[in-house]
């Protein structure tokens, strides 16, 4: 059975009662007998009697080796497996495969599609049909990879520094990422990448997996010392987490797999025009958005938040959203956490003067939560000590002074779900900031673990909250970037991708966090002047440059800002609203040169682009590098112009390049010859902007 869709091909043959993939890469024109013969391997000296082969489900009864598909038990008993194929039914782009192994008392199904952007999408299912339980450990999904895939790439990270890229050598062994703080954290890859050593930004080989789930997960590329080379992953399951009844069944997360011969770009453009393509994606321009958390912190006063409302209005901010503070007795982050009511200390007539006032200047408004949590000073907690997440008599350890609130509990989710929606019911709010701040430490609900059934909670809870609110847009947060990933992206409009807004620590934050998630679903903010998280002072060009590839905003006390800094405010916010269709539209193209980031989005018909120079650190020479401009079309001219009044204007130099500060050239030439660039500072930074003639 050959799939083929999208530039890719996934190539079936029927072998021992069983599938094995033959290939996962580059599309095929054709497949024949003779090329499935060509892939049959010799049986090595000392090796079992059996060729060992990248079958589906991986079992150590047909001589595997390596890890297996499904692992799991009978109070002991039936760890083997022998599925043997029962039923398949396959299209030229999806195929649905039906196993049973008799002994074991279990069915599985594995559904494969591969759509027309080269996105593979794959899903299993297994079923105890026997007496007894079934105590699930594990159930992954597998693909071999090619032998040309010599190195992986991934991501790790922490509170504000989210999503750091590392690169090495594949060795053999099991090369593993694994997550099980019951969410996927700030040291969430997102997705894993097997490439060649050769593989850049926009050639090479390139193959990509990642879990659509936000809980607990596992990463895996397996090279084994005959030389097969695969990568799986799924759900990381606790302990008894599953433990399936005869007739009951699990289903694994989703994997989005991808391979691009077109080097990291393609993975990133293949993975935006998946996920643009659903249903569910915003289809709305992604309003310009002043988040009020580093501006006031908890101070909220009336007279200071409508002065800055009044700023926002007159520099073309589109939505204003109210941080935390506002509800029960938050004063400080010690307490209140869980009493999603109006405090009437703060708000003696409830938020609908202020939201009131947001909306009479044009603008949406934004309120913060963080339903999933609770703080022992509170009166949730008070009235409901047992609907903390935890081991039968025994406290978490506690984090920011918060415990996890039990949403598997039917009372405690109708309570935060009906004081949520009262909340939003109580004034026109058409958007939360909704947080998650600590890890979960302790996962267990009377008793048993609890992470799956959690994380099933909050997607339930967000679902429903738009359903009770029609319009409603969700901005997941989690302590800045600590929950991102290809799950949540069906049930929240927005990630804030981290609580660092030094615009150059974000430059690699945010680089990587939009390797599979498109820059429409990333918050990216301007920062104040002197950095909160850093104490670095950055100029004001810099930062915008920095925001302006994302679902722009800002993060900041506005009233601060000098006369010249609410200027170039002003054409920042201009800017992004002429060209947020394109930003959020087009494919993307990357490059390192010398010490500076090139990074610029693509028109589909490439009829226009926008890119940005970002210059990290001090030139190596005496001027910072020339950038070349691939993704272009080589045929066409283009204007290419230098947009001054969001570039850096201090210069390291006697005399501009020859072209500046506009050029007539061809895409070609962008390509080949490329542009000098002028000699920038260290974070300094250029806006160009690409129109064909």
């Amino acid at each position: 059975m050959h799939l083929k869709n999208g530039g890719s091909s996934l190539v079936f043959n029927f072998v021992d009662e069983t599938l094995e993939i033959a290939h996962w890469g580059a599309e095929l024109p054709q497949v024949t007998d003779a090329s499935l013969l060509a892939t049959k391997r010799a049986i090595a000296h000392g090796d079992l009697d059996v060729n060992p082969r990248n079958l589906i489900l991986r079992e150590h009864s047909r001589g595997w080796r390596g890890h297996p598909a499904l692992r799991g038990h009978r109070a002991g008993k039936s760890v083997s497996n022998y599925f043997a194929l029962t039923k398949h039914e396959a299209s030229n782009d999806a195929l649905t495969a039906h196993f049973a192994d008799k002994l074991a008392g279990l069915e599985i199904e594995i559904n494969y599609q591969l759509d027309q952007f080269g996105i593979l999408t794959v899903q299993s299912t297994v079923k105890n049909v026997a007496d007894g339980d079934y105590y699930l450990e594990h159930l992954l999904n597998w693909l071999p990879l090619a032998p040309q895939a010599d190195e992986i790439l991934d991501f790790y990270g922490h509170w504000s520094k989210e999503r750091q890229m590392q690169r090495r050598a594949l060795p053999y062994g099991l090369s593993s990422r694994e997550i099980f703080e019951g969410r996927t954290g700030h040291d969430y890859t997102i997705t894993q990448i097997a490439l060649n050593k050769s593989t850049n930004f926009r050639s090479g080989d390139a193959w990509s997996m990642g879990v659509a789930w936000s809980g607990n997960n596992i990463h895996h590329v397996e090279k084994l010392i005959d030389d097969n080379i695969a990568m799986g992953a799924g759900e990381y399951l606790l302990p008894g987490e599953i433990i399936l009844g005869k007739g009951q069944s699990y289903t694994t997360p989703k994997v989005i797999a991808c391979y691009s011969p077109d080097g990291l770009d393609g993975i990133t453009n293949r993975h935006y025009a998946h996920i643009r393509a659903r249903a569910k994606h915003p289809k709305s321009p992604r309003p310009l958005t002043l988040n009020l958390w580093e501006a006031v912190y908890f101070d909220h006063d009336f007279a200071k938040l409508s002065a800055m409302v009044e700023k926002a209005a007159e520099i073309g901010v589109e939505r204003v959203v109210l941080d935390d503070g506002w509800f029960g007795a938050r004063r400080n982050d010690q307490q209140g956490l869980g009493d999603w009511v109006v405090s009437k200390e703060v708000w003696p007539n409830g938020l609908k003067p202020l939201a009131d006032l947001v909306i009479s200047k044009g603008m949406q408004f934004g309120l913060w939560f963080e339903g999933e949590m609770l703080q022992l000073d509170s009166d949730v907690y008070r009235a409901h000590p047992d609907w903390v997440l935890q081991e039968p008599g025994r406290m978490p350890v506690f984090g920011r002074k918060q415990q996890v609130l039990d949403l598997t509990k039917p009372a405690a989710f109708s309570h935060v779900l009906e004081q949520v929606d009262a909340v939003l019911k109580s004034c026109q709010i058409s958007y939360i900031k909704w947080d998650h701040n600590r890890s979960i430490s302790d996962p267990i609900s009377d008793g048993r673990a609890a992470v799956h059934n959690q994380t099933n909670a909050i997607y339930k809870m967000f679902d429903e909250l738009k359903k009770r609110n029609p319009g409603l847009e969700i901005e997941s947060c989690s302590s800045g970037g600590g929950r991102i990933d290809l799950g949540m992206i069906d049930h929240a409009d927005r990630f804030w991708t981290s609580d660092q807004n030094d615009p150059l620590e974000r430059q690699s934050i945010q680089r990587w966090t939009a390797m599979v998630i498109p820059p429409e679903l990333l918050g990216t903010h301007v920062g104040p002047t002197h950095g909160h998280q850093t104490h670095r002072t950055v100029d004001i060009r810099f930062r915008v440059l920095n925001a302006l590839f994302g679902h722009a905003g800002i993060e900041w006390n506005i009233l601060e800002a000098t006369a010249e800094e609410q200027v170039v405010l002003k054409d920042y916010i201009a800017f992004y609203k002429k060209h947020r269709q394109l930003i959020h539209s087009g494919n993307i193209a990357r490059a390192d040169v010398g010490n500076a980031y090139l990074y610029g989005t693509i028109s589909q018909d490439k009829s226009e682009a926008i890119f940005t120079y970002m210059q990290l650190a001090t030139a190596d020479g005496f001027l910072s590098k020339s950038a070349q401009f691939a993704g272009l079309d080589p045929n066409r001219t283009y204007r290419v112009s230098v947009i001054e009044a969001l570039s850096s204007n201090d210069l390291i130099q006697r005399t501009n390049p020859g072209w500046w500060p506009q050029i007539a050239i061809s895409g070609a030439e962008l390509a080949t010859f490329g542009l000098e660039m002028p000699g920038l500072r260290p974070q300094q930074g250029l806006l160009l902007h690409f129109s064909t003639i």
